[in-house]
């Protein structure tokens, strides 16, 4: 029972590291594309704020809720495999 303990806290933390290090890296391929898309096409207005609304719509979106899968896939892969080994 304490393997199991140990397995979910450090599995977690190792998780929540991935999680934030993806979120962020994807934070930052947006703003980066938000950019070059307004020194090509747009070129009017503030350029900072283009970006940060376009941060604010992609916080809402469905590729950022998409991320949380780093922490429901793995937990699924080894609940399969528990089961699979002990049951078949």
């Amino acid at each position: 029972m304490f393997a199991l303990a140990r397995l979910a806290f450090f599995g977690f933390l190792v998780l929540s590291v991935l999680y934030v290090g993806v979120s962020i890296y994807s934070r930052l391929v947006r703003r980066r594309k938000l950019g070059k898309e307004w020194d090509t096409e747009i070129r009017e207005g503030d350029r900072d704020a283009f970006i940060r609304a376009g941060l604010e719509d992609y916080d809402q979106s469905f590729r950022r809720k998409l991320i949380l899968l780093i922490y429901i896939v793995p937990v699924v892969v080894i609940g399969l495999t528990v089961y699979l080994v002990n049951f078949y």
